[in-house]
C-alpha cells in the first residue's frame, strides 16, 4: 500500500531498479570486456576494482552534498555520473582503448555510492511507524532488476557493430532515466547545515549504537559479498557448468531482494534488533547447507539464504543506524554505514578468490559465523547502554 500512496517511495523503488538494472549488466560484462581488451590477462579485472575504489572516494562527498543541498541534488548528480561513466567504457570498448574501459568504471562507481542512499531517502519521507517497510520497499526495486537486466545485456551486446559496446550504451540510457526521476524527487528531510567538528566521525564511532549499527549491515554486506563471489568459482571446480552456476546466481539475487517486502513490515512491527538476530539465523543456516555436500540443490538453497540474511541484516542495521545521530550529523552517520559496507564488501570480493584456492568452500562458510557472534554482541552492547542511560 506504502508503494501505492507514497510518491517518494515509487520514485526510488524504480531508480533502484534502474541502478541495479545497470549493476547486474556491469557485473555480467565488465571482466568479459576486460580479458578482451586488456594487454595483460593481470589486468583483467582493473576496471570493477576502479569502479570499487569510485565507490568508496565518492560515499562521503555525496552525503556532505546531500545534507547540505537536500537529496534530489546528490542523487541526480550520482545518476549522471552512471551516464558518463557508460558513455565512456561504450566509447572504450568502440575504440579499442583498455585504459579508458579500465578508467571510466570510477564513474560509476559514484553513481553505485549514490544508490546506496535511496533507502535513507526512503526513511525521510514517511512517518515512524513505515520507516521499516519505507527502506524496504525501496531495497525490494531490485526484484525488478533481476528479471530486466540479463534481457537487456542480452538484446544490447550486439547493438552495435563493436560487441559489448552497445550495452554500456543501454547501461548509460537506463542511468539517465534514473537521473530524470530524481528531478522529481521530493528533498524529503529539510536540510541540514552539517557539523564542521573535524571530529564528528570519530565521536559517531564512539556511540555504541553507531558501531551496533554499522556492525549489523558491514557484516551481512562483508559475508554476502565474499560467499557470493566464491560460489561460482566453489561450482566450477565441483565441476559443474557455467549456465549451471548462473542458475544458483539468480536465485541468490531473488533472495537479496524478494524478502524486502517482508522484512520491513517486520522491522517496523516486531524491531530492528529481532530482524537482525533472524538474519543472522538465516546466514547461518545458509552456512549448515553449504557445508553440508557439493549438490546443486545445496548451492541453491544456501546462496538462497544467503541473499536472505544479507536482506534483513542491511534493512536492520538502517533503521538502527538512525537512533544514533540527529539531523546535523545524518550526512555523516550515512557515510560511515556505507563506508563500512563498502570496504567489508571490497574486501570480501578481493578475497574470495584467494581464500577459495587456499582455504576451501568450507572455512569460507565457516568463517562467517564468528562475523556474525561479533555483530550481534556489539548490536546487544548497544541496546544495554541505551538501558543503562534510561534507568
Amino acid at each position: 500500500m506504502l508503494l501505492l500512496t507514497n510518491g517518494s517511495v515509487r520514485l526510488l523503488f524504480a531508480a533502484q531498479a534502474l541502478y541495479w538494472s545497470c549493476s547486474l549488466i556491469g557485473i555480467t560484462l565488465t571482466s568479459i570486456v576486460g580479458v578482451s581488451l586488456a594487454p595483460n590477462p593481470a589486468l583483467a579485472t582493473l576496471p570493477l576494482g576502479i569502479l570499487m575504489f569510485g565507490n568508496l572516494a565518492s560515499v562521503h562527498p555525496l552525503s556532505m552534498v546531500m545534507q547540505r543541498y537536500g537529496r534530489r541534488t546528490g542523487l541526480f548528480l550520482g545518476a549522471i555520473f552512471g551516464v558518463a561513466g557508460g558513455l565512456l567504457v561504450a566509447l572504450g570498448i568502440y575504440n579499442a582503448q583498455f585504459w579508458l574501459v579500465a578508467v571510466a568504471p570510477f564513474l560509476i562507481g559514484i553513481y553505485q555510492a549514490s544508490a546506496a542512499y535511496y533507502r535513507y531517502a526512503a526513511l525521510e519521507a514517511v512517518d515512524t511507524v513505515h520507516k521499516g517497510r519505507a527502506a524496504a520497499l525501496v531495497v525490494g526495486g531490485g526484484v525488478l532488476a533481476a528479471l530486466i537486466a540479463p534481457e537487456i545485456a542480452t538484446s544490447s551486446r550486439d547493438m552495435l557493430p563493436v560487441p559489448f559496446a552497445g550495452a554500456y550504451i543501454a547501461l548509460a540510457g537506463l542511468a539517465g532515466l534514473g537521473a530524470f526521476l530524481m528531478v522529481m524527487l521530493p528533498d524529503g528531510a529539510v536540510p541540514v547545515k552539517p557539523h564542521t567538528n573535524g571530529g564528528i566521525m570519530r565521536d559517531l564511532l564512539r556511540r555504541p549504537a553507531v558501531r551496533g549499527a554499522i556492525a549489523i549491515s558491514a557484516s551481512g554486506q562483508g559475508i554476502m559479498v565474499l560467499v557470493m563471489t566464491a560460489t561460482p568459482l566453489a561450482m566450477k571446480y565441483c565441476g559443474y557448468d557455467v549456465d549451471v552456476s548462473a542458475n544458483v546466481i539468480r536465485w541468490h539475487l531473488v533472495g537479496m531482494f524478494l524478502p524486502a517486502f517482508v522484512a520491513g513490515p517486520m522491522i517496523d512491527r516486531f524491531g530492528a534488533r529481532q530482524v537482525a538476530v533472524l538474519g543472522s539465523l538465516t546466514l547461518g543456516a545458509s552456512v549448515a547447507v553449504a557445508v553440508s555436500g557439493i549438490s546443486v540443490p545445496a548451492f541453491l538453497i544456501s546462496s538462497f539464504l544467503l541473499g536472505i540474511g544479507w536482506n534483513m541484516l542491511l534493512l536492520a542495521g538502517t533503521a538502527l543506524l538512525v537512533a544514533g545521530h540527529n539531523d546535523a550529523e545524518r550526512g555523516h552517520a550515512q557515510s560511515l554505514m556505507e563506508l563500512g559496507n563498502g570496504l567489508t564488501g571490497t574486501l570480501g570480493s578481493l578475497a574470495s578468490g584467494v581464500l577459495i584456492a587456499g582455504a576451501g568452500w568450507d572455512l569460507i562458510n565457516y568463517g562467517a559465523v564468528p562475523v556474525l557472534c561479533i555483530a550481534l554482541f556489539m548490536m546487544w552492547r548497544a541496546r544495554q547502554g541505551r538501558a543503562a542511560a534510561n534507568a
